[in-house]
């Protein structure tokens, strides 16, 4: 019926079926934890973006104030230096 080389190849194909099971079984669990992973990595660079988006705001704001501050501080210069120079001129 069933002679040693047949009952050997059973018996090999047996196990290998078994270790592919087991093995099939871990590449699940390795890919659903690749998945959580690359979820919270996710979450993390929405988060980041937000942080980043909070501060570049107010940041700004700071530049446009600033350059408001330099444009008017020109101005001033400029009518005081035109002031400056009728003062001068009428009392020459």
């Amino acid at each position: 019926m069933i002679d040693g080389v047949q009952l050997a190849l059973l018996f090999i194909i047996i196990v290998l079926t078994i270790l592919l099971l087991a093995l099939g079984v871990q590449v699940f669990f390795i890919l659903r934890e690749l998945r959580r992973t690359v979820s919270k990595a996710n979450k993390v660079l929405d988060d980041t973006g937000v942080i980043t988006e909070s501060v570049s705001g107010p940041i700004s704001n700071i530049s446009a104030v600033t350059a408001g501050l330099k444009t008017g501080m020109s101005i001033v210069n400029l009518i005081s230096g035109k002031r400056g120079k009728k003062e001068k001129n009428g009392k020459s």
